[in-house]
């Protein structure tokens, strides 16, 4: 079988179809080319052409303004990487814990998963801004004994009780998601109610949830921004601090630049995992 393998040539006709196909892909190939050429020329034209271009590229597209601003914006932008950083580990084990609660059946534990509800149900409704002026600006005024009056660790903590309401529903998806029939198996081996949620449930619901938590956390690592509106110096903070001093808005630009190099290859990232699951499952259904 091996020799006769090695041995295989393509038909004419095979041949032939994969000639067709790659004229096929270089045809796609060149017309989303032309098309995206055309688009983009278009908008360019369209608004290099405006009346209030000249004023437009004076104002925002400074780059004079920009090498400026951007030491302390990167100087800023490292603070916002920090956050995101300790936010999330914080929210994936918030979100477990909460998802868990939340699918608990017994009696006893009626009151925790009740509090569950109620946390999912309050931080969702709240707006992430609005939690995070709560809790920068409510907590320090309580002056409440071994409680940091750290506006950005206040700012942070308001982002994981946020994120972690999200979290905890995406999690919750995924173990529902699982079927009753691993849960049964898992049964008729012996395991506890504790070990078929450690062992059988969790793993199969986290490898389901993985792209939906990557684009939480894509959305996450902009949200750190929202720390700057109470005061904490990071990349928003200082493009706006030099705006407002300079009244050129060039910074801006600058940090929407840095957010863009740190959430597309995540966005990537995530669509592929999508693809990779998606493939995954497709040939078990075979």
């Amino acid at each position: 079988m091996t020799a006769a393998r090695q041995g295989w040539t393509p038909s004419e006709r095979q041949l032939q179809r994969q000639a067709v196909r790659r004229r096929l892909r270089l045809r796609s190939a060149l017309v989303a080319t032309v098309a995206t050429v055309v688009v983009v020329g278009l908008l360019v034209l369209v608004v290099t052409s405006s009346p209030g271009w000249p004023t437009f590229k004076e104002t925002f597209l400074s780059w004079d303004d920009a090498r400026a601003a951007l030491p302390t914006i990167w100087e800023g932008f490292g603070k916002n990487v920090l956050m995101f950083l300790v936010a999330e580990p914080l929210i994936l084990v918030v979100g477990a814990l909460v998802a868990i609660a939340r699918n608990t059946r017994a009696p006893a534990l009626f009151p925790v998963r009740a509090l569950a509800v109620v946390y999912t149900d309050v931080f969702r409704g709240i707006p992430t801004i609005l939690l995070v002026f709560v809790f920068c600006f409510g907590i320090p005024a309580l002056q409440l004994q071994g409680v940091t009056n750290s506006l950005m660790w206040l700012g942070v903590t308001a982002l994981v009780l946020s994120y972690g309401a999200y979290v905890a529903e995406v999690f919750r998806a995924g173990i529902e998601s699982v079927h009753p029939s691993q849960v049964a198996s898992a049964d008729a081996l012996g395991l506890s109610s504790t070990q078929s949620m450690r062992y059988v449930v969790l793993p199969q619901a986290v490898r389901r949830v993985v792209p939906p938590l990557l684009n939480d956390f894509v959305s996450l690592q902009k949200d750190t921004a929202l720390i700057g509106a109470v005061g904490v110096f990071e990349a928003l903070f200082a493009a706006r601090d030099y705006a407002n001093f300079n009244f050129n808005y060039t910074p801006y630009l600058v940090t929407a630049v840095f957010f863009i190099v740190l959430t597309v290859p995540l966005a990537r990232f995530t669509d592929w995992l999508g693809q990779r699951y998606a493939r995954r499952e497709r040939a078990g259904a075979r």
